[in-house]
């Protein structure tokens, strides 16, 4: 392993002092790089950073892994339990297995790559994040999604985008089906564009022609007699 990452061993140090090493350049703009061995499922790792540190972490981890992200390069070797990336607000969030509820719940901003599938409320109240997932994602997603963008190359559970407002949401698989006052939209070849701008950075290979748009009918912004029953 080179000499310039610096290895945070969870079998020998506590989740409090690997967190507080890898937090330490915070504010600061010092580029280092990290390697965390043996999470085996901690809660709460690699959360705060707010420096443009790399962190790799080898293996599974729990709840809100890397939340409140600002600047830092993330990437789970493994797979990630509820909330990774939660108000994320910038820097890039890599997971090469599988995440569990709400990824990416909240995010302000930055880019969330899942190599594999998501569960339910992916992309809940997003406000201005990014979200790549590879594989299928659950029901509920971008549920009062605000803003950002959520990709998904597979296939995506019941009420996608529901009570939605700007969030864009591209798909390439099938939807179950739409939550209230989600549509499916016309793709532009501005929308393409902006799309394959996307996918070349979350490094993955897809036409953006095979993709489906979705997002807000706009019928919810105001209330109104007639659509009390979907409030």
């Amino acid at each position: 392993m080179p000499a310039n990452i610096e290895t945070l061993d969870l079998a020998e140090q506590t989740l409090r002092d690997v967190n507080a090493t890898l937090q330490r350049h915070n504010g600061g703009d010092e580029a280092r790089h990290y390697r965390v061995a043996h999470p085996d499922g901690a809660h709460a790792l690699a959360c705060g950073l707010n420096a443009p540190v790399i962190v790799e972490i080898d293996g599974h981890t729990g709840y809100y892994a890397a939340g409140m992200n600002q600047r830092a390069d993330v990437t789970i070797k493994g797979n990630a339990g509820p909330g990774v990336a939660e108000n994320m607000v910038s820097g890039t969030v890599r997971v090469a297995g599988d995440v569990s509820q709400y990824a990416g719940a909240s995010g302000h901003g930055g880019l969330l790559v899942v190599e594999g599938n998501a569960s339910s409320r992916c992309g809940i109240s997003m406000k201005g994040i990014d979200i790549v997932v590879k594989g299928d994602i659950g029901h509920m997603s971008a549920f009062m999604a605000q803003a950002g963008r959520l990709v998904v190359l597979g296939n995506v559970g019941a009420d996608f985008g529901d009570s939605i407002y700007e969030a864009k949401l591209f798909v390439r698989g099938e939807v179950k089906s739409l939550g209230a006052d989600c549509v499916q939209k016309e793709m532009t070849d501005r929308h393409r564009e902006e799309l394959r701008d996307l996918l070349d950075r979350s490094g993955i290979d897809a036409d953006p022609a095979d993709f489906k748009r979705y997002g807000s009918a706009r019928n919810l912004y105001n209330f109104h007699i007639d659509n009390v029953g979907v409030y």
